[in-house]
């Protein structure tokens, strides 16, 4: 049997809770295209249970599996812009605070005493 990461069985309230979501989601966007789980499965190249396990937000179903259901209801765009650079608020600010701190030195060295 396959060993589950550590991550897997230490994951923090809001990432269960975001996982659990992206699969009711999934799972609702199939059913309003009135796709059965077996016909929907087929489409995703999964079996019927690694589906299920994909719609309860189940953290072991692998990154690819998600995508492919995205893909099929039309939502894979979205997927690159999960982790955009420029959407990075906090490594923006690190950065800045990297470049002025430098700045800041420097400028001083140029005042008179």
């Amino acid at each position: 049997m396959p060993r589950k990461a550590n991550a897997v069985s230490t994951l923090p309230g809001p990432v269960s809770r975001s996982l659990i979501q992206l699969g009711l989601n999934l799972q609702v966007a199939r059913k309003r295209r009135k796709e059965t789980m077996t016909s929907f499965a087929e489409r995703m190249q999964v079996s019927v249970p690694t589906l299920r396990k994909m719609e309860q937000g189940d953290p072991t179903v692998s990154v690819a599996v998600y995508a492919m259901a995205l893909w099929l209801v039309g939502r894979l765009k979205w997927l690159p812009e999960i982790a955009n650079p420029a959407a990075d608020d906090v490594a923006l600010d690190l950065e800045l605070s990297r470049i002025q701190r430098p700045a800041a030195k420097s400028q001083a060295q140029w005042k008179k005493p």
